[in-house]
């Protein structure tokens, strides 16, 4: 290599060291809640999920004139708060016990946050 050729490239790698910055990312700690209200809210909706992909429930949509998956999609479009909460009522209905309570508490909920803006 000829030397202008060396001089060339060192001031090159000088200038891009002087203009562009080291590192421009932070690490820091996160703590245990933010972890644990992650993975609950996940929780919560994929419990909506599979309980709006049940047959009954789908059935029960059907015959109500609603579309199945524009359901799924408003629960995915509901903030986690809203998942939980529905969550939270679909967990207070008795197992084996009246599962058209449950039904109605899920297309209540869908329809109230879905047309509340």
């Amino acid at each position: 290599m000829n030397t202008a050729f060396k001089k060339l490239i060192c001031r090159f790698f000088a200038v891009a060291l002087i203009t562009l910055p080291f590192q421009t990312g932070q690490a820091s700690m996160i703590g245990t809640d933010q972890v644990a209200a992650a993975a609950v809210a996940k929780g919560d909706r994929t419990l909506v999920l599979g309980y709006l992909s049940r047959s009954q429930t789908v059935s029960e949509f059907q015959a109500l004139g609603l579309d199945a998956q524009e359901a799924s999609a408003r629960v995915a479009a509901m903030t986690d708060a809203e998942v939980g909460t529905l969550a939270g009522q679909i967990n207070a209905v008795p197992a084996g016990g009246d599962g058209l309570v449950a039904l109605i508490l899920v297309v209540f909920f869908i329809w109230y946050f879905a047309f509340r803006r």
